[in-house]
């Protein structure tokens, strides 16, 4: 599969707001739905969002009422608004499939939410 390609990471304060983008070429994600996972230092990646066909958002505890997936309907472009950022967040993102993520896994993008 090709890799997906995240931007929009960037150094903010806590209470700031950052947005996401993911672009996908691979058709895999109109079945597969469209996730963000992100990794931070020493933890293993965790899914933080996904948007499945048919089905609405479903979040992680840690970021429901602050993040929001959303594509923009043809499976190729998704994002993640990122409101009322935390230190917590800090933490490489990725995108890949909703479900059964694919290798190789894109470069990610780097956020950073520090004073």
């Amino acid at each position: 599969q090709v890799q997906p390609v995240e931007s929009g990471g960037g150094m903010v304060q806590p209470g700031g707001s950052l947005r996401l983008s993911c672009a996908a070429s691979s058709s895999i994600f109109s079945s597969r739905g469209m996730g963000w996972y992100r990794q931070a230092p020493g933890n293993q990646r965790e899914l933080v969002a996904r948007i499945m066909p048919g089905h609405n958002p479903d979040y992680a505890d840690s970021v429901k009422g602050r993040f929001t997936i959303s594509n923009s309907g043809n499976w190729h472009t998704m994002y993640l608004q990122m409101n009322s950022l935390k230190p917590e967040d800090t933490a490489v993102y990725y995108c890949n499939t909703g479900i059964t993520p694919f290798n190789p896994w894109g470069q990610g993008t780097q956020v950073t939410v520090s004073s």
